[in-house]
């Protein structure tokens, strides 16, 4: 896997790059502005970039405006958020533009290094990472559509776990449930959220948008 980091701070870049070289992932370039990592991205065409959010000039937002940049040109490089602050707006728009390939993960959050490699595999190979911080953040008070007015307790309480990127199985030991309860649940979402089976769409990615845009 190949990765560009954008981060600056340059001992935060140092060890995330020692970090993803422990783990036989390459880093093609670490930059420490959104401008770097823009050409970094259009030059290396990596697999996924790692995007801090506040970055030189302004240190407000040109890291989050720099990752909606990279999922519009280019949506099959997955974009990893990793920031200390959580910027609603932003965060809606990189997960409502396209399904798949995106995280967002708070640094002060993270209490294992495997977590995060395997939240930077996952979205890179297509799927979602997002810190329950966040989820809770962009849950808050939402304007539920019809669909989601029918979900039950359990069912919304599942749906939040897949808005984190969890398996079945992740959300069966979470909530002491089993496997296939996990399952008949998440299926009573697809069918409450009118998500037909299809084999061209990502059923739980979807829901999870569906969730994230009311």
């Amino acid at each position: 896997m190949r990765v560009v980091i954008a981060e600056d701070n340059p001992l935060l870049r140092d060890g995330i790059v020692l970090l993803l070289g422990e783990h036989d992932i390459e880093v093609t370039a670490a930059v420490a502005d959104a401008d770097g990592l823009l050409d970094a991205v259009a030059a290396h065409r990596p697999d996924a970039a790692v995007v801090d959010v506040r970055m030189p000039p302004s240190h407000t937002d040109e890291g989050l405006r720099a990752a909606l940049t990279i999922r519009s040109a280019y949506p099959e490089i997955g974009v990893l958020v990793f920031s200390q602050w959580v910027e609603t707006s932003y965060a809606r728009r990189l997960l409502s533009e396209h399904t798949g390939h995106v995280g967002y993960l708070l640094k002060d959050r993270i209490v294992s290094t495997g977590d995060f490699v395997e939240a930077l595999r996952r979205v890179a190979d297509g799927g979602t990472a997002l810190d329950p911080e966040v989820v809770r953040q962009l849950l808050a008070a939402p304007a539920m559509d019809a669909g989601l007015t029918r979900l039950s307790a359990r069912e919304r309480e599942i749906l939040a776990l897949l808005a984190e990127g969890r398996s079945n199985l992740a959300i069966a030991d979470a909530l002491h449930l089993a496997e296939r309860s996990v399952e008949k649940h998440v299926t009573a979402v697809f069918t409450k959220l009118d998500l037909p089976q299809a084999r061209t769409d990502h059923r739980r990615v979807l829901a999870v948008l569906r969730y994230l845009r009311s």
